[in-house]
């Protein structure tokens, strides 16, 4: 949603999964970018959604522009030219339950932060991939208990992909002028919170739950450096200066760690 500053007035919306039934609400950060997209010089916005597609959007207009998936996600067959995406029947959730849909309930991505690099006009985020049934009916009120959809116990962690195991996650870049992927690193374990940095220097810190702050190279994903904080992350990393020293910071556990480069 774009609202005028001034006035608090709505200037325009845009609805990434309407009539949604499984809690993918769009708490992934949206980053806006000026560059030349198919020809022409825009303000964008770029989105990748918890129900995994990535978007682009003129941010001045609210036109949509284009939707690609960053996972595998079958819940739509396509969107209109004006962005409407085409609903694939059963898809979502009911009392006698969905298919197996992907992405699961946690998402394609989830409060990790992404990130852009002008310089290579790419953008960088972490991703999980997986599938379940979704269920709702009416249930007593009972305090402290969710009420989102869930895959029946029956169900396993996840379901089949054609031609793929049905569960994976890592870092990838995608181009936004085409929705494709750049290049895609594997990580040992799926995360709803750690996410990416782009630098100057065309590095990528990732932080990863597995307790690694990574460095890779952002034009090709190649492994440059890691740190092992010892404890779980859930956390982005974060870049500051200090009397002209560049600094990266993450936090792991109860401890801040920070790295810059030997004077």
């Amino acid at each position: 949603m774009a609202l005028d500053a001034d006035t608090g007035q709505r200037k325009w919306h845009y609805q990434f999964t309407p009539n949604d039934g499984h809690d993918w609400d769009s708490c992934q950060d949206a980053v806006l970018v000026d560059r030349q997209w198919r020809g022409q010089m825009r303000k964008l916005l770029l989105h990748a959604d918890r129900n995994g597609y990535f978007y682009v959007l003129d941010r001045v207009t609210g036109q949509f522009l284009s939707a690609t998936p960053f996972v595998y996600a079958n819940w739509t067959s396509g969107f209109s030219s004006a962005g409407r995406p085409q609903i694939v029947p059963g898809s979502n959730s009911s009392r006698d339950g969905s298919f197996f849909v992907y992405p699961t309930i946690g998402g394609g991505t989830n409060f990790q932060a992404p990130s852009y690099s002008p310089l290579t006009g790419w953008f960088y985020l972490q991703y999980a991939e997986g599938g379940q049934r979704y269920v709702s009916s009416p249930e007593p009120y009972e305090p402290g208990k969710q009420y989102i959809g869930r895959a029946p116990k029956v169900d396993p962690a996840v379901g089949p992909k054609p031609n793929e195991p049905g569960r994976s996650s890592g870092v990838k870049a995608i181009d936004p002028e085409t929705g494709k992927t750049m290049w895609d690193v594997k990580t040992y374990q799926r995360s709803l919170a750690t996410g990416v940095l782009a630098t100057g220097g065309q590095t990528l810190f990732a932080a990863l739950r597995d307790g690694n702050l990574a460095a890779l190279d952002a034009r090709d994903g190649r492994h440059l450096w890691h740190f092992q904080t010892g404890a779980s992350i859930a956390a982005s990393p974060m870049s500051y200066a200090v009397g002209g020293r560049q600094f990266v910071a993450i936090a792991a556990g109860h401890t801040l760690y920070a790295f810059t480069l030997p004077q």
